[in-house]
């Protein structure tokens, strides 16, 4: 299955899934539940089979979810999925760009904030997907358990962003990052790929359609049941006709 995220859905951006003609799951950004149900209720494409909850936090806040986020932030996140079960996307990222300040805040909260992440992911009664960065091996995975930017049980589903426009990494890294989480994680293993649109630093280079063409190739034979574009306000013709060839 191709899927999509999308960090800003406004109009202009959610327009772009009139180019579907396949199924899909949507990745929704929103700082609320009310929020993303508000959207959703907007959307009437009906090659889109599940919505998910991408919760992101104010920029001061951290923006997204980490240990070093603000706490009273992850307590609201949180707080409000109680009652709920919505799939979730939680984006396990660092505040560098958008707060730095938060390691300095944060820092004698964070073994509390860490067991706190865990234990939504523990107890929440919906599905769980954890947005993490991508691997360099189980020496990095380690390092991100530490920080509290890995956290793996069998209730969830995890997303490595393998964003080649980004990080400028060959084919055998790719193949082989894709063959280990399908090793280690199975069908719950799903691969980011991109970026096809910029996101929230606004000057991520884009992959070129031909080189997304290649990751997909290399993400079929590795027998990865779903992968994730970002995002989909970059989906055009050209893309599309990329993606005609993996429905």
């Amino acid at each position: 299955m191709i899927s999509f995220f999308e960090e800003f859905p406004n109009q202009p951006n959610l327009q772009k899934l009139s180019l579907l003609h396949f199924p899909a799951k949507l990745y929704l950004a929103a700082e609320s539940v009310n929020e993303f149900q508000r959207i959703v209720s907007t959307i009437k494409n009906r090659n889109i089979k599940e919505f998910i909850y991408w919760p992101l936090l104010k920029r001061k806040e951290g923006y997204w979810i980490s240990p070093f986020s603000e706490r009273k932030a992850l307590v609201r996140i949180f707080k409000e999925l109680e009652i709920e079960k919505v799939p979730v996307m939680l984006d396990l990222e660092l505040p560098t760009t958008q707060n730095p300040l938060l390691y300095l805040t944060q820092s004698s909260l964070f073994l509390g904030n860490k067991k706190l992440i865990r234990k939504f992911i523990n107890d929440y009664r919906g599905k769980i997907y954890l947005a993490e960065y991508y691997p360099e091996g189980k020496w990095r995975e380690k390092l991100l358990k530490l920080l509290g930017l890995h956290y793996w049980s069998k209730k969830v589903k995890v997303i490595k962003m393998l964003y080649r426009s980004l990080h400028h990494f060959n084919d055998d890294f790719l193949r082989e990052e894709l063959r280990r989480g399908k090793r280690e994680y199975g069908d719950d293993f799903i691969a980011g790929l991109g970026v096809i649109a910029p996101g929230i630093q606004g000057d991520e280079p884009i992959l070129s359609p031909q080189q997304l063409e290649q990751d997909l190739q290399i993400a079929q034979k590795a027998g990865i049941k779903e992968v994730i574009l970002f995002r989909l306000g970059g989906l055009d013709e050209r893309y599309g006709k990329v993606l005609k060839k993996f429905r």
